[in-house]
């Protein structure tokens, strides 16, 4: 199964973000992707956090950002994992959830995952907090896809900061998951010292593919991404990877065979004690 990891350097002007992922997109389908991954707040990095409130769309009732990923993904003929936008909370004006859509090739959601683990990051120059506008998931998720290569792959759902808790994707690997979605916006601090390493970490743990499609470059807000999207395979090997700044696709064949392989040499999975 072709599969790609889009990256961004979104703005904070919505329809030029969405402009510019429908190129991206379009770009991955012509490759022969099957699956499109786009990264962490690919609609919106706003100057402010409080900014995502004003576009925050109710579940599965449309809006511009369920409506154009929807539209696209059927357009297209393809599987669309979201990257994250933000979804209003009943009775909650001040906090929405991060939200990860997936929509399938006839443009119907497909899966929903809530961020669960929120960044808080101080190095006594820099200061993030998302608990200030988000609130936490309360449950993993994840969906099958039935692949042009016979195989129906399941696939797991994460965003950024979850990639530092492994045991998450230990409770993909114990559904069955084959491949572990990962859209994220990384600083260029946390990612230049983790961001390979963790990627890596738990595509081998886990025996799985991992698919990371990143924000990076510089933003409007000044902020700095660190981008370097990629594909890794079960046995930690990167398949592909962005190496610079801006946006692109980055894709790669995911074999079956391959993961069928590496489970059956190396049973870690069968061998747990916990």
């Amino acid at each position: 199964m072709q599969v790609a990891a889009l990256q961004m350097v979104s703005s904070p002007e919505l329809s030029a973000n969405l402009a510019d992922a429908r190129a991206l997109l379009e770009q991955a389908a012509a490759a022969g992707a099957e699956l499109a991954v786009l990264p962490e707040y690919f609609c919106l990095f706003a100057q402010r956090d409080t900014d995502k409130l004003a576009i925050r769309e109710t579940w599965g009732e449309g809006g511009e950002i369920q409506d154009f990923l929807a539209r696209t993904a059927r357009e297209l003929g393809l599987w669309i994992a979201g990257g994250t936008f933000p979804v209003a909370i009943p009775g909650d004006e001040g906090h929405v959830f991060n939200t990860l859509p997936v929509f399938d090739p006839q443009g119907l959601a497909r899966a929903r995952y809530d961020k669960m683990h929120l960044f808080r990051f101080d190095d006594g120059q820099k200061t993030y907090d998302e608990a200030r506008t988000l609130q936490p998931g309360g449950e993993p998720a994840w969906f099958d896809l039935p692949s042009r290569d016979g195989h129906t792959w399941r696939v797991g759902l994460s965003i950024c900061y979850d990639l530092r808790f492994p045991e998450l994707y230990r409770a993909y690997a114990a559904a069955g998951c084959d491949l572990l979605l990962v859209p994220s916006a990384f600083t260029h601090v946390t990612g230049q010292a983790h961001w390979e390493l963790l990627l890596r970490a738990r595509a081998v743990e886990n025996l799985a593919f991992v698919a990371a499609a990143a924000q990076g470059g510089e933003h409007v807000n000044g902020r700095r991404t660190w981008g370097h999207s990629m594909l890794v395979g079960p046995w930690g090997g990167v398949l592909a990877q962005r190496a610079q700044d801006g946006a692109g696709v980055v894709l790669a064949a995911l074999d079956i065979a391959e993961l069928s392989a590496a489970r059956a040499r190396l049973p870690a999975l069968a061998h747990r004690r916990l």
